[in-house]
């Protein structure tokens, strides 16, 4: 996700446990946030005390740096004041809750209720957590200009005038945020339309100075000054209803010439501005991300009852298989509502009649192939390895297509689909894939392909299409949808499995905000907007 997203959380807990005997507790509650990969936990902050109250709502904020890619465990720890929470005394602890960041931002409107638990015997109450994305002012400005008898400086011929733009800075500096296009010949210049993020134009900030400099462009480089004039935002934003205009002065000419009026004219002919929206602005507005699992169960990958197979579970270690569906279920599930996820495999032949079969759902119902769970997907994957018998050859479109016909019945933003294919990499139906592909790609939907196993992945790496856009028969895919890694990259020597796995997980889903949004940029939808209370 793009770096920066900042997420605020606003913390209230509900029918605190009464702790005082002579009047109601007064409750602290203290954020910590597990370190990466690790058990460790790490304070990072807590609100202000609010006294003798059971209900309270909690003014000091917790603002964290959101990654939809990584899992991001948070322990609140509910106590008085004064107790710090490594050396709390039972009879001091009013209770915790544990929780991912990305369900509370996965659920509705981005409020989320937790029971307070650790009193034995006690009921502590509950925790109510609220995630609003901090503004980063994301809007984005176009806007034209034009001038009018600015002062000619060439010898021979009229000015050849353009426009640099100029933000100020907390220290009075100033930094270049853009420069027009040169317009050639002419002291009555309309230069084009141009966009720019209000970020880079004042910060954030619309009362901020932004100052633009009008120069007369010379081929070595050496521009002829011609004047300058002061605005900001909130000035250039009137224009959306009249055409703003704006004296160039140049203070040198000011200052000698007692007849100086100025030096031409600068008008604001048009403004508009647009939001730039995010991938939590869709989440929040309720979009559901529906998770599928295709796994492959083609010979090459060996016997599952050999220690040398990829599908080998020994009783110490999830196979590479099981791993990979973990690391990326455990992030995904925290954004789809009801944690049911279609299973399918692949290329095996399947009871009772030994058909070949590219797309049998895990839990052996074709009816109903979904899972409870990722733990529901382990348990069917590990439950169809005891009965199908490992085949081949090894297709992909036959459940890309399956997942794209879900895809295509509902395209208003309100269902993005990630599909997620596990395989030993050595494809048979390459032409189909593609086309498979490319049909998909202008559909909501995601793929990520992970690659098990030693073998060289070449095919992959051109169905991921971040290098050359992929195509087929002519036709270009809309999107980039796919998302390819192989497994043996992220299984590190010192054997910290979580880590690596949690590296994996980041990997393969730091492209799906993107393709998210590209999608729905595309299509011109919008967020549905979370209703206010």
């Amino acid at each position: 996700s793009v770096p920066g997203t900042k997420v605020e959380l606003t913390v209230s807990c509900r029918n605190l446990l009464d702790m005082d005997t002579f009047s109601k507790s007064d409750p602290v509650v203290v954020l910590f946030v597990q370190v990466s990969g690790s058990s460790e936990w790490k304070e990072f902050g807590r609100t202000e005390v609010i006294d003798n109250t059971l209900n309270p709502d909690f003014v000091r904020k917790f603002v964290l740096d959101y990654y939809f890619e990584e899992k991001q465990n948070l322990r609140f720890d509910v106590s008085p004041p004064g107790s710090h929470s490594a050396l709390l005394g039972a009879q001091d602890f009013l209770g915790q809750a544990f929780v991912a960041l990305g369900e509370v931002i996965g659920s509705q409107r981005g409020r989320l209720e937790r029971p307070l638990t650790g009193v034995p015997g006690k009921r502590c109450g509950t925790i109510l957590l609220l995630a609003e994305e901090l503004s980063n002012c994301r809007d984005i400005v176009t806007m034209q200009l034009c001038a009018n008898k600015l002062d000619k400086k060439d010898f021979f011929g009229k000015s050849d005038p353009f426009l640099v733009f100029y933000r100020s800075n907390e220290d009075g500096t100033f930094t270049i945020c853009h420069k027009t296009e040169v317009v050639k010949n002419t002291l009555n210049p309309v230069w084009q339309p141009f966009t720019i993020p209000v970020r880079a134009l004042c910060n954030g900030d619309y009362d901020r100075t932004v100052k633009i400099d009008v120069y007369d462009w010379d081929r070595d480089g050496s521009h002829d000054f011609i004047g300058e004039f002061a605005t900001s935002y909130r000035e250039l934003s009137r224009a959306q209803s009249q055409f703003t205009v704006y004296e160039v002065l140049n203070p040198r000419k000011k200052c000698k010439k007692k007849k100086y009026v100025n030096s031409g004219t600068v008008t604001l002919l048009s403004f508009s501005v647009e939001s730039e929206f995010t991938f939590v602005d869709y989440i929040r507005g309720g979009t559901q991300l529906n998770f599928t699992v295709a796994i492959d169960f083609t010979a090459s990958n060996g016997l599952p009852s050999q220690p040398t197979s990829l599908h080998y579970a020994s009783p110490y270690q999830l196979s590479a298989y099981a791993l990979a569906l973990k690391a990326v279920g455990e992030i995904i599930q925290d954004y789809d509502s009801d944690k049911l996820f279609p299973a399918y495999g692949f290329g095996a032949k399947v009871p009772p009649d030994g058909k070949i079969s590219h797309q049998f759902p895990l839990n052996n119902n074709v009816e109903n192939p979904s899972c409870a769970g990722i733990e529901g997907v382990l348990e069917s994957y590990l439950q169809s390895l005891r009965t199908v018998q490992l085949y081949g050859p090894t297709n992909f479109a036959p459940v890309i297509n399956q997942v794209a016909g879900t895809a295509a019945q509902v395209t208003d933003g309100s269902q993005y689909h990630v599909l997620l294919i596990i395989t030993d990499g050595v494809i048979s139906d390459m032409l189909q894939t593609k086309e498979a592909i490319v049909t998909a790609s202008s559909l909501p939907m995601s793929i990520i392909i992970v690659g098990v196993g030693p073998a060289e992945f070449e095919a992959m790496e051109e169905l991921d299409g971040d290098e050359v856009r992929l195509s087929s028969r002519g036709r270009y895919a809309e999107r980039d949808i796919v998302q390819f890694v192989p497994f043996r990259d992220y299984v590190d020597d010192s054997g910290n499995q979580v880590l690596s796995m949690a590296r994996l997980a980041k990997d393969v889903l730091a492209e799906i905000p993107e393709q998210l949004l590209s999608y729905m940029k595309t299509r011109d939808i919008k967020p549905r907007r979370a209703d206010p209370e």
